[in-house]
């Protein structure tokens, strides 16, 4: 029997991929959480079939679900994994990268292979874009950035999801990357203070490039920015909580360009 049986639509398993952790719940068709998110530290060295076996597993210990929204870091293209920044290293960010995994992930249909292993449709998408899926208002132009292990993104026009573009590995200044400018490893190096002052100038700085109607900062590291900052970023400008990597992933089906 359907996990929606006797309810007013499907049930939805929910995931985030993140670089030092992996979170995910099940929720109904109103975006509410059946229970709360479990959370297990991400496995390195991470190949494909290890991912799938590791949500696997989380979903057995979760309500049975209908279908899967599975957001994962990186370039992720009609649920192929294109690139993915930390499951390509050996032993999660920062550590090296081992060109067998480089391989493996490369052109991975992700979605074919959690379907095949789950027993039902699964979006595979970038982290970010299922984070932004849970807090965009639906009008005009709203651009979402993740504050976490890196950098993440995603735009959204109209309530409609944009193709994908990984702002985090464009150069912000002497050849040091978004993910390398705003990363965890720099927040922890610098401090909240000067991190936050970071934050600001690559708001500035994308400002007139997007020329936004709202931004949203989430992730887990958009509350360690300082509150004198966050008010002089302006009004169109609004922290989101990290739960909507969960949240995002009923209404990501429905956003989808």
């Amino acid at each position: 029997m359907s996990a929606s049986a006797g309810t007013s639509g499907p049930r939805t398993l929910a995931v985030d991929c993140g670089g030092s952790g992996i979170k995910a719940s099940v929720l109904d068709a109103a975006g509410t959480l059946h229970v709360p998110p479990v959370r297990v530290p991400t496995p390195y060295p991470l190949p494909p079939e290890r991912l799938v076996e590791t949500i696997v597993a989380i979903a057995a210990g979760l309500p049975v679900a209908d279908r899967a929204t599975v957001g994962v870091p990186g370039m992720i293209r009609h649920g192929v994994v294109i690139a993915t920044p930390h499951y390509v290293t050996r032993s999660g960010p920062r550590s090296r990268v081992d060109p067998e995994l480089v391989t493996a992930w490369a052109g991975k249909d992700m979605s074919a292979a959690l379907g095949a292993a789950l027993g039902y449709q699964v979006l595979v998408l970038n982290d970010a874009e299922v984070h932004g899926a849970g807090v965009v208002s639906g009008s005009g132009l709203e651009l979402v950035l993740t504050l976490g292990t890196g950098l993440g993104s995603a735009l959204f026009d109209g309530g409609l999801l944009s193709p994908h573009l990984e702002l985090s590995h464009a150069p912000v200044r002497w050849g040091v990357t978004y993910d390398a400018y705003l990363g965890d490893h720099e927040r922890r190096r610098l401090g909240d203070a000067s991190w936050s002052r970071r934050v600001r100038r690559v708001v500035d700085g994308l400002r007139p490039v997007f020329h936004w109607d709202r931004l949203y900062l989430g992730g887990g590291n958009s509350r360690r920015i300082r509150p004198t900052v966050l008010e002089a970023l302006g009004d169109d400008v609004v922290v989101v909580p990290n739960s909507a990597g969960i949240v995002g992933g009923v209404r990501a089906w429905s956003l989808r360009t």
